[in-house]
């Protein structure tokens, strides 16, 4: 439990007796027969690849719910491992249910068991964060050489997929898309390279309508059997950087509707980035689990509560 404004507020932090795939900095996955697994979205939070002590809460419903509408929104793009997100059409134990319910209830999601690539699919359309780092020392980033004279935080006249290694512990490494065919062939890493190129343009001219600029974001793909098919999240406040679209202005850092805002709070107090993390302030907390709320309601036109 974590008190927020005087409330009391559930946060998932259970094991079902299912088999344990893994559990991830975020997600719990399990086993549901050989072919299927069960997703569930906990409150907890990473930044710089260690798992913070404090969970935000709503997080994972908020984490689920965007993830799903953008499923939907791509189904003409690619197809997903979504299977359902609705509990009662899971077939799971009718026990685990009656006790697991309502911590399940919105944070869920029946997929299908894909093989995940061993590749971060990162599209960025602004410079900003580790880019714009890159961009003042080389004038590049990750291997794209940029335009002289861009300002922090400007747009690119068009985005750029740069693609990262996928590490089980530690940070995830930059790589060029030569190191990327090398890791999953010429051609799939064409496919994954246009098409999440063409998910970040689409999705980012729906948030924009909506008053939500997508800096950047990274996308998995996997698997299922020759099928390539998007899995994991989807655009977002954990795998994106989501900035106000009233209060963006080129040339220095954005306002931020992500976990920017837990970033930027440890960079304040010089942490080490090395484990274990350092505890949150309350005030950090709430900001945060506000921006994440505010995002769903903006793209999703739903409250959690």
């Amino acid at each position: 439990m974590l008190a927020e404004s005087n409330r009391t507020v559930t946060v998932w932090e259970t094991q079902l007796p299912l088999p344990l795939v893994g559990r991830g900095k975020v997600r719990d996955i399990y086993a549901v027969g050989e072919d299927n697994l069960l997703i569930v979205t906990s409150d907890r939070l990473s930044a710089f690849d260690v798992v913070l002590p404090n969970p935000i809460p709503y997080k994972g419903k908020v984490l689920t719910q965007i993830s799903l509408f953008w499923f939907d929104y791509f189904s003409d793009l690619t197809r997903h491992h979504l299977i359902t997100a609705d509990l009662d059409q899971m077939k799971l134990d009718s026990r685990l249910l009656e006790k697991h319910k309502n911590e399940l209830q919105g944070r869920s999601m029946l997929v299908k068991r894909a093989k995940p690539l061993p590749v971060e699919c990162v599209v960025r359309g602004y410079v900003a964060g580790s880019g714009w780092k890159d961009y003042q020392k080389t004038g590049a980033v990750c291997g794209h050489a940029l335009p002289e004279g861009l300002k922090q935080c400007e747009k690119l006249a068009e985005p750029i997929f740069t693609p990262a290694t996928k590490e089980t512990s530690g940070h995830d490494i930059n790589i060029d898309f030569e190191e990327a065919v090398k890791r999953v062939g010429d051609k799939t890493a064409r496919k994954i390279r246009d098409l999440s190129i063409e998910i970040y343009k689409k999705g980012s001219e729906y948030a924009r309508k909506r008053g939500i600029l997508i800096a950047d974001t990274k996308f998995e793909f996997g698997l299922l059997g020759n099928e390539l098919i998007l899995i994991d999240e989807v655009l977002t406040p954990d795998s994106s950087r989501f900035w106000p679209k009233d209060q963006y202005e080129a040339g220095r850092d954005q306002p931020s509707l992500d976990k920017q805002i837990v970033r930027n709070y440890l960079l304040e107090i010089q942490w080490d980035q090395q484990p274990p993390g350092p505890p949150l302030p309350v005030e950090i907390i709430e900001k945060t689990s506000r921006a994440y709320r505010e995002v769903c309601r903006r793209l999703v036109d739903k409250e959690i509560q």
